[in-house]
């Protein structure tokens, strides 16, 4: 995965905002072009809404057959009114809302629980029609171990707890690239 310049990552901040800002006010997705490679490459993307320091929607894909600037606009759209846990963002929020994208690699299938290393890789469990995702920089936040990630991700998918160290589950790993308007435009 070529990592994004502080450029490419400033503009895809900017597009996913101004993306929300024109959903929510007008119902229209803002007309986008580059030629960019690395922005129209495909790629899987989270988009995740924090408002006040607490999240406040957050949704993406692990597979896009769409080049990565509309994912993320898709992305930006359904963090805003797709999440299933929150109520939509109104246009009264806007301002108060900080944008972090994640840009992902492709799932690899962990062989050894060693292979997880905790603050680089994103977790992604499946087992049955249950499944579960928690972005690397989750378990940095909450200051987790590994076994707690594991753990976590599994209740998050609507498992036991302890169902990572049991037969039929699947554990797959992921590394991102993962920034924000705070840090970026601080640069």
């Amino acid at each position: 995965m070529s990592e994004l310049k502080i450029q490419e990552q400033k503009e895809l901040l900017q597009l996913a905002r101004k993306t929300i800002e024109a959903y929510l006010k007008k119902g229209t997705i803002p007309g986008y072009t580059t030629d960019n490679k690395n922005l129209v490459r495909n790629a899987g993307a989270f988009v995740t809404l924090n408002k006040d320091s607490r999240l406040r929607g957050c949704i993406g894909n692990f597979f896009s057959h769409e080049p990565l600037y509309k994912n993320i606009q898709a992305m930006a759209i359904a963090a805003a009114v797709e999440d299933p846990r929150f109520s939509h963002v109104t246009p009264d929020e806007l301002s108060h809302l900080t944008i972090e994208i994640s840009v992902l690699s492709e799932l690899e299938t962990v062989k050894s629980l060693d292979e997880i290393e905790v603050g680089k890789h994103g977790l992604y469990v499946t087992k049955g029609f249950y499944r579960g995702v928690l972005l690397p920089q989750v378990a940095t936040e909450y200051g987790w171990d590994r076994d707690t990630f594991l753990s976590e991700t599994c209740m998050k998918a609507g498992l036991p707890e302890d169902d990572w160290k049991k037969p039929g589950i699947k554990i797959e790993k992921f590394s991102a690239q993962v920034f924000n308007e705070e840090e970026v435009f601080k640069k």
